[in-house]
């Protein structure tokens, strides 16, 4: 076993010695995937009418083929770019978006295009500027570049490295008849430029120019000047001017003379009156052109007092939080309800006979949608408005920010094109006046100011608290019937504490037709509980976001 070892080894180490160099070999024979470099690039540069510069050039590469990526725009000024257009690209090669795809085979390939915005006229002269070659992917061994024009040349220079380099190249020469000029430069990096430079006489071109593009910057977007600050002025002027006279003569309320807001007591043959009838729903959307939680807070109150339900304070230990239930009452004549006041009926009980005010907050929030729009139908209906206030402010509010959108476009376009976008700011600014002013576009009629002059006399009576001479038999049935309005005008403790101060015979009382209170309540706790309750059911109702809140 062990001379067979011995005999095999040789074998096993000239094997060795004779596979190792496959691999290198292989390598060094397997394709290239990748450029090398190119050995050389000639380009050749005529002047023709119009400043075009038509572009020859040959390419001797090694490898895939390259890929250049043009110069085609650096800095002017504080202002602009200056921009340099390629097109008519011909030959071996593709152009998409500033760059050129060599597509030739065989290690060679011929481009032919022409260069717009090289020359820039001077005083006296005429200057050609242009990275004749630049932006190559691989090293470049050897650039040469020709020159050539009917024109005399009057200086030239070249550069060679990074395009802004300021390194002079290897050669720049003209030829004996002073229209041709030769550049050349050895070793190019990837990305590096021969810039060439020449000098002509003015007219050389035939009307070649620089081709400036603005360049986008904030600071000269806005500026702030004579010119664009006048403008702004004037355009805000106009803006706003237009706007106000809209709201002079379609936002404004009808004027009605006579109808000063005096104190209205809201009795009339010793009997409860409220000025034109108006109810404490309708008042709140009447005053404020909104349907609130506290209007439907107080149409609750005011269904309580008019005989439709009983309202039950529950019993609580010290830190159960207050709870009452509202109970509808047998026979009530629902048919003589305004419809936003049955709408709001048949969503407090739903085909049920009683039902906990805490427990409103889920089961009716779904239908407090119809209670609001029909508040806004019933103003409407009543001739107080010729159109629904929140469709009105829906409306303005919504055209003032689609003005304000299109301002943010213009804003944007004129700071990117022009120097004058403060200008679009003039759109914005109007188009958020009309939204904001949208709110207060709802305008009554000449019935609605009457009612809302009278309404505002009546406010002035609740709140002087000025009860007047009343029988003492009907101070409860008074007193009760103003408490829905002295919840939408912010005065229910005072009112309740006059309601608590009466019985039906002017003595103290346990409880009230309409409200009745736990074991051990009597009335002088009332104006606590009914504050407690109107806080609580407008909490109820706010939970459901379909009324706005105060």
């Amino acid at each position: 076993m062990v001379k067979f070892a011995r005999r095999l080894a040789p074998v096993l180490a000239l094997a060795c010695l004779t596979a190792a160099p496959i691999p290198a070999v292989q390598a060094a024979t397997a394709p290239l995937d990748t450029p090398l470099d190119i050995t050389k690039d000639e380009v050749a540069l005529e002047l023709r009418p119009g400043g075009v510069l038509h572009v020859k050039e040959r390419l001797t590469y090694s490898g895939a083929a390259p890929v250049r990526k043009l110069i085609t725009r650096t800095r002017h000024d504080d202002a602009n770019d200056r921009v340099y257009r390629v097109s008519d690209l011909k030959g071996d090669g593709t152009l998409a978006e500033d760059s050129i795809t060599v597509t030739g085979r065989g290690g060679t390939a011929t481009l032919e295009y022409d260069v717009r915005g090289a020359f820039t006229p001077l005083t006296g002269v005429e200057e050609l500027r242009w990275y004749a070659v630049s932006g190559w992917s691989v090293p470049v061994e050897l650039a040469t570049v020709t020159v050539s024009g009917a024109a005399a040349i009057q200086n030239l220079s070249c550069f060679a490295g990074d395009p802004a380099s300021t390194v002079g190249c290897t050669i720049a020469e003209m030829d004996h008849t002073g229209t041709t000029a030769t550049f050349e430069q050895q070793g190019l990096r990837p990305g590096q430029a021969l810039t060439i430079v020449i000098g002509y006489p003015s007219g050389a071109s035939g009307g070649g120019k620089p081709i400036l593009e603005r360049r986008f910057d904030l600071a000269t977007a806005f500026t702030l000047n004579a010119v664009t600050g006048g403008a702004l002025a004037a355009l805000l002027v106009l803006l706003l001017g237009g706007l106000g006279l809209v709201y002079w003569t379609r936002g404004r309320d009808a004027r009605v003379m006579g109808h000063e807001a005096q104190a209205v007591s809201g009795v009339h043959d010793g009997r409860f009156s409220p000025p034109d009838g108006v109810r404490p729903g309708q008042i709140g959307t009447l005053i404020d052109e909104q349907a609130d939680v506290v209007d439907v807070t107080a149409t609750i109150v005011d269904l309580a007092v008019r005989g439709h339900l009983l309202i039950e304070e529950q019993p609580r230990q010290t830190y159960d939080a207050p709870d009452w239930v509202l109970v509808k009452r047998p026979n009530a004549p629902v048919d003589g309800l305004l419809p936003y006041e049955r709408a709001l009926y048949e969503a407090i009980f739903d085909g049920r006979d009683a039902v906990p005010l805490s427990h409103l907050r889920g089961t009716f929030t779904a239908e407090l949608g119809k209670v609001r729009d029909a508040l806004y139908q019933d103003v409407v209906r009543q001739g107080w408005f010729s159109h629904r206030p929140d469709t009105v402010r829906s409306r303005w509010t919504t055209a003032g920010v689609i003005i304000s959108v299109l301002g943010v476009v213009a804003t944007v376009a004129l700071a990117w094109l022009t120097g004058y976008g403060l200008l679009g700011l003039a759109v914005i600014i109007a188009g958020a006046a009309m939204a904001v002013g949208g709110q207060y576009m709802p305008a009554k009629t000449a019935k609605g100011s009457a009612a809302l002059a009278h309404t505002l006399g009546f406010r002035r009576f609740l709140i002087s608290g000025q009860v007047g001479d009343v029988p003492p038999e009907q101070r409860v049935e008074l007193f009760s019937r103003y408490l829905p309005y002295a919840v939408i005008f912010d005065s229910v403790e005072p009112w309740a504490r006059l309601v608590a101060d009466v019985g039906g015979d002017g003595r103290q009382g346990d409880n009230l037709y309409w409200y009745h209170g736990p074991a051990e309540w009597d009335l002088s706790k009332f104006a606590d509980s009914m504050r407690t309750f109107t806080t609580t059911t407008s909490g109820a109702i706010s939970a459901s976001r379909q009324l706005r809140s105060l």
